[in-house]
């Protein structure tokens, strides 16, 4: 099929602060005006950690430490006769906070730190199962080390 997008790979970043997750609610397309964490498309280069951490502070203005990978999404977007507009795929990451206050921009018009248990209601696709399985490794991070 001539002109059919390709799949963009693209990264984002449960960042956990006191217990709660930095999201940024969309100031461009895709996915204008909904909550979601930060993140955007992997380089040429870069490895999935490198660009998430890169991704939130360009986004966000926050520096953070990956923790590991707690999932994966496909974004598919159609336009309005049903043809295949747009298609991501987005590693996502548990990731520590460890400086900087979050800040808006270009692409986050909106952001705030969350209880995990209760997120805004317009949020991206499959993000509650994303945060729900970061939480659990930035939980499992921060507990001592078996003895």
């Amino acid at each position: 099929m001539p002109n059919m997008p390709r799949p963009v790979l693209a990264t984002s970043a449960a960042v956990f602060r006191d217990g709660k997750v930095l999201l940024a609610r969309r100031g461009r397309p895709p996915s204008l005006g909904l909550w979601t964490l930060p993140g955007g498309r992997v380089e040429p280069g870069e490895t999935l950690a490198e660009a998430a951490a890169r991704e939130v502070m360009e986004e966000v203005g926050v520096t953070c430490a990956i923790v590991g990978v707690a999932g994966a999404l496909d974004i598919i977007q159609h336009d309005r006769e049903g043809v295949l507009a747009a298609h991501f795929v987005v590693v996502s990451h548990a990731a520590r906070w460890v400086g900087g206050e979050p800040r808006i921009g270009p692409e986050a018009a909106e952001v705030g730190w969350f209880d995990p248990e209760a997120l805004p209601q317009e949020t991206t696709e499959g993000l509650t199962g994303i945060i729900e399985a970061a939480c659990l490794l930035a939980r499992a991070d921060d507990a001592p080390e078996a003895q």
